[in-house]
């Protein structure tokens, strides 16, 4: 362990990829649509095209709210694999966002962190989308950044740029934050160009291949690897037990 647990005062959260399950919920649309198709390609197959069409819509056009993103992105994995994706199955992805499953370990995870740290989410999915989600996931989160809120999707800046300015109004300095997230795309290429320590959450540790998360293609650093969120939460547990004794 390169980092002491118990020295942090706030935990920041990607949410999708990291509590939310969404290569589930996008696969729950994407492979009836290819069977629709007479395509025969496996969830994972699907999810990586997918993934970088995502992307690179978010790179491109980051002023859409992400329902309009899913849709694009949807669309433009159709065209990608020789396929036509009608608006009723881009209105599916693009209204999905509440379907998705939390994984099975969040809402204890986050309830067991939420005794030592405060808790903050920052995510690309809008604020209508992510208050679905929490339904499912029950957290108590100090402060709620979305890509709706910053005009602007990661790996940008923005939303970290929004957290720096949330921490004082929490009272929490900057060298107190931990980031943890699941995309070593999406938030530790981030966290590593802002020096913020981080903890990986290997979702697919069981799994080859990047799934719906493309490739990081520039410098990214983790302190912490975990394979789930409930032994991150087991690992805190321990450090602040060891603290006390």
């Amino acid at each position: 362990m390169t980092i002491d647990l118990t020295g942090f005062a706030a935990l920041s959260f990607d949410c999708y990829g990291t509590l939310i399950d969404w290569e589930t919920g996008i696969a729950a649309v994407l492979t009836p649509w290819a069977r629709e198709q007479g395509l025969e390609l496996g969830d994972d197959q699907l999810l990586l095209t997918y993934g970088d069409h995502e992307a690179a819509v978010e790179r491109r056009t980051p002023a859409p709210l992400y329902p309009e993103v899913l849709a694009e992105a949807f669309r433009r994995t159709g065209a990608a694999l020789g396929r036509p994706v009608s608006e009723e199955w881009a209105r599916r992805l693009g209204g999905s966002v509440p379907q998705w499953p939390a994984f099975p370990d969040s809402p204890g995870a986050l309830a067991r962190l939420a005794e030592h740290y405060r808790l903050i989410i920052v995510s690309n999915v809008h604020r209508d989308g992510f208050a679905a989600s929490n339904r499912h996931l029950r957290g108590d989160f100090a402060a709620i950044i979305t890509a709706e809120d910053v005009g602007g999707y990661k790996p940008g800046d923005r939303h970290f740029r929004a957290l720096d300015a949330a921490l004082p109004g929490l009272g929490v300095e900057r060298g107190q934050l931990l980031h943890v997230a699941q995309s070593l795309f999406h938030d530790h290429v981030p966290a590593r160009r802002e020096g913020l320590p981080s903890v990986w959450i290997n979702r697919r540790h069981d799994r080859p291949g990047w799934g719906a998360t493309p490739e990081p293609g520039e410098e990214f650093g983790y302190d912490l690897e975990f394979p789930t969120m409930g032994a991150f939460a087991d690992a805190v547990d321990r450090a602040f037990a060891a603290r006390s004794a």
